[in-house]
């Protein structure tokens, strides 16, 4: 069982996905290491939550103070378990979920910014097929968000990928910090001034 972690929402129950259906939920541990880093940054942010499965690290950032969150996913079974965990933490008024492909562009999501831009974009694509194929959707998600500028000029660009998949920082993009957590990379990134 999920919960969130700290916040107004602390110990708050997150629903999930059967672990049958090919979904790895961010654990407990990257999202309090990924929450003590981006600490600074999360009160009154506009976050933005890319593959988001179940939306806890969307859930978990506006629990600890951002202002609102949007999330996408292509699954629809996932879909209604964002909508679920939206509804029954109580954030409705300050949070929307998507259904869509990442991949096939990110500009119009700019609008549910109020076009001020996002202040942080965490992105935990999946990591393989249910064949067991690698997927390497990183890079072209980092090279769509820095060509689309739907971001602040300051945002916190953070991507969970597998330690095999080689994230190299895109053009317009510098990568400051790498955590490791067993077979995945946090990766942090931000717009070269």
């Amino acid at each position: 069982m999920m919960r969130v972690i700290a916040g107004t929402k602390k110990g708050r129950k997150i629903f999930t996905i059967p672990k049958d259906k090919f979904v790895k939920p961010v654990s407990a541990r990257i999202r309090q290491s990924l929450f003590d880093i981006l600490r600074p940054y999360i009160t009154g942010a506009v976050f933005l939550d890319l593959y988001a499965g179940t939306g806890a690290v969307g859930l978990e950032a506006m629990s600890r103070g951002a202002a609102k969150a949007v999330f996408v996913e292509h699954d629809g079974q996932c879909m209604k378990v964002i909508e679920k965990n939206i509804a029954a933490l109580g954030f409705s008024l300050q949070a929307r979920a998507f259904k869509g492909d990442v991949l096939s562009g990110v500009k119009w999501l700019e609008h549910f910014s109020d076009y001020k831009g996002y202040d942080i974009v965490f992105m935990g694509p999946p990591y393989r097929t249910s064949e067991n194929l690698p997927l390497f959707y990183s890079v072209r998600t980092l090279e769509m968000l820095a060509e689309a500028r739907i971001t602040t000029p300051n945002a916190q660009l953070v991507v969970q990928h597998h330690v095999k998949e080689e994230v190299k920082a895109p053009a317009g993009l510098e990568l400051f910090r790498r955590e490791k957590y067993g077979d995945s990379f946090v990766d942090f990134l931000r717009f070269k001034k």
